[in-house]
């Protein structure tokens, strides 16, 4: 869709509404409207709390073009499509100001001088940060879903590459360990469309991936989800190039300290994604050893 389109006649009621009107239109938006849906859809915190100024200079677009964005999904103006997320903030009990807090954080580590020894407080106070956002951008339904996911599953294949790489192995390993069927794609020598081309409509693929995206992952994923199987996407992004065709998406905002990136909010989801598969399926088994022994 243009930025020229006229508005809807009826906008989303609420934040949740419309985050599904911006996941279902995204692709049809101008490159400067996608810009300013992907900070609502990542940052909706933000939209809620800071003024049109700072979310346009954030966002790297001029303040008309969030009104036009707004208008775009039907609303009078830049502030009623704010108000969606104030309310849902104040209904939710959410963290406020996740975002301001890590920029306050980077402002004040750029401003000391470098030396190593105040780097362990650094990146623990970093991460922190993001372990604490965890639980704002993965909700207890998404959770549930993507462990039913994998339970449901004949096989999981994972896949993740570059800074993604440990996440996957990881995956891969502890779902092993917990004896479901896992295929870890790893890509050696050039052969991950061979390791993926033999997932079905019964598996599910788990691909981990953040910007910039690896196109190996962004490959996988396509293949997969041609081939009819489920995808739980793990990603930086609502509307990154491995969430828009999944299943599942939980949303991760890691910490980056002194130009690093950590994954320790992203070892900690996988983490809990396979104790909450192990729960599962110990729940599961210990129903049919009980409906048997009714029988």
């Amino acid at each position: 869709m243009d930025e020229a389109t006229p508005a809807l006649e009826t906008a989303p009621k609420t934040a949740e509404e419309l985050r599904a009107a911006i996941l279902e239109r995204y692709d049809s938006l101008s490159k400067r409207l996608q810009q300013i849906a992907r900070y609502v859809l990542d940052e909706p915190n933000e939209m809620a709390l800071e003024t049109l100024a700072v979310i346009s200079e954030r966002c790297g677009v001029q303040p008309s073009a969030i009104v036009r964005f707004a208008k775009t999904f039907g609303y009078p103006g830049a502030s009623q499509m704010q108000r969606l997320f104030r309310d849902g903030l104040l209904s939710g009990h959410a963290a406020l100001g996740y975002g301001e807090r890590v920029r306050h954080f980077n402002e004040a580590v750029a401003k000391k001088p470098d030396g190593g020894a105040d780097v362990l407080a650094e990146f623990v106070e970093g991460n922190t940060l993001a372990l604490q956002n965890l639980a704002q951008t993965v909700s207890e339904e998404d959770m549930a879903k993507a462990v039913k996911l994998i339970d449901k599953a004949e096989t999981v294949y994972v896949v993740g590459f570059r800074r993604s790489f440990p996440v996957a192995s990881y995956l891969a390993y502890s779902l092993q360990q917990v004896n479901k069927r896992t295929l870890f794609i790893d890509g050696v020598a050039g052969l991950t469309k061979q390791q993926v081309q033999t997932i079905g409509p019964k598996d599910v693929l788990i691909a981990v991936s953040y910007h910039p995206y690896a196109e190996e992952t962004i490959q996988a994923v396509e293949m997969a989800a041609a081939r009819g199987a489920s995808i739980l996407s793990i990603s930086d992004s609502l509307v990154s190039p491995i969430a828009k065709p999944a299943t599942v998406v939980l949303h991760v905002r890691e910490s980056e300290v002194r130009t690093f990136r950590s994954l320790a909010a992203s070892i900690c989801l996988a983490q809990a994604l396979v104790i909450g598969f192990a729960f599962e399926s110990s729940r599961a088994k210990g129903r049919s050893a009980k409906a048997a022994k009714s029988a």
